[in-house]
């Protein structure tokens, strides 16, 4: 996989066209990797080495172009990474899925549900664009994109139902501080990614109001627990939750002030509306779009779902962060298993 188009050019999409560059550079492999982004700004920023906007002054590595020409980002193409706001793939899949190589392989990068299907974003493309499910693959775990620009050293999970596929990718974005492990749980690793940005809007809540850290990580706990019922219930491996793509992604997001759901909760509980939000982020919060999508799906295969239904009901404006707390301890006395 020499040529690699990623789509979109945001902190994580930036981050990843990184990622592959440092690691045909450790491996010392020609590759060609071409960013699509909206903005003219931010992709003339790229072609300087920089993403200023999401990234600060990192310098990114030579071989990194950018584009907002879709055809030209996918020219020749043999690994397409999605890395777009969820709930903007279908329309800009609809748009692109004829310029795709035949015989691309796809992988997203993208962590939430689609609102209205319910649907999963491997599935939302194998649906508009006709690829197989085995040509379609995911990235998940602890990927708080600045970290990972800096060098830091962090794990991940590449999931395909096909795993020597899974075990191609993984090679390919192996870098010096990147380290992607491989599964063949597609629904696992997913739902482990969709479901931890609401459990982290929770947390956010809580620290916004200024509880304590028993709180927290009561929150956490009882949330990987609901994660995985959803999780089993759809067909998935409960051992995939207790994993990097559901504990390690969990707690990542719910313990950093880097991520976007932590800092939007935080921001709910200290008395900012759903509306004031996007005067105080610069980057969307895949939690707040995919939590009615999630208690939705949950109810549709019968899983008892207690703190994304309070997630839900704050962000409906139906109770108050001030109810949050009778909300959330209002479940009737189960077994911890239960």
């Amino acid at each position: 996989m020499t040529d690699v188009a990623v789509f979109g050019a945001g902190s994580w999409g930036t981050t990843f066209a990184k990622v592959l560059a440092d690691a045909a550079a450790a491996h010392a492999t020609p590759r060609s990797i071409r960013v699509w982004g909206r903005n003219p700004e931010t992709i003339a920023d790229i072609n300087r080495r920089r993403n200023g906007r999401y990234l600060g002054d990192i310098e990114l590595p030579e071989g990194i172009r950018a584009t907002t020409d879709p055809s030209a980002a996918l020219a020749g193409a043999q690994l397409v990474v999605f890395a777009v706001p969820a709930q903007s793939l279908r329309a800009q899949l609809e748009q692109w899925r004829s310029l795709i190589p035949a015989d691309a392989v796809v992988m997203s990068l993208m962590k939430g549900l689609e609102v209205g299907t319910d649907l999963r974003m491997t599935e939302v493309i194998a649906e508009v664009t006709g690829i197989a499910p085995a040509r379609i693959a995911v990235l998940s775990g602890p990927n708080l994109a600045m970290e990972i620009a800096r060098r830091e050293p962090t794990a991940s999970v590449v999931a395909c139902a096909d795993e020597e596929l899974a075990r191609r990718i993984a090679r390919v974005c192996t870098a010096p501080y990147f380290r992607p492990y491989t599964s063949n749980d597609v629904v696992g690793a997913e739902i482990g990614g969709i479901v931890k940005n609401v459990i982290a809007l929770c947390v956010g809540i809580c620290e916004g109001k200024g509880m304590g850290d028993n709180t927290k990580a009561s929150v956490m706990t009882r949330g990987l627990a609901e994660t995985t019922r959803l999780a089993v219930a759809l067909g998935a491996d409960p051992h995939t939750l207790a994993g990097l793509a559901g504990l390690g992604d969990l707690v990542a997001t719910c313990a950093s002030r880097l991520s976007r759901n932590h800092t939007a909760g935080t921001l709910l509980g200290q008395g900012l509306s759903v509306d004031e939000l996007a005067n105080h982020m610069t980057q969307v919060a895949e939690g707040i779009k995919s939590a009615p999508a999630v208690r939705e799906l949950a109810r549709r295969v019968g899983v008892e779902m207690p703190i994304t239904e309070a997630v839900v009901a704050v962000l409906a404006g139906r109770v108050g962060v001030d109810q949050l707390e009778s909300l959330l301890l209002a479940r009737e006395l189960k077994s911890e298993g239960e």
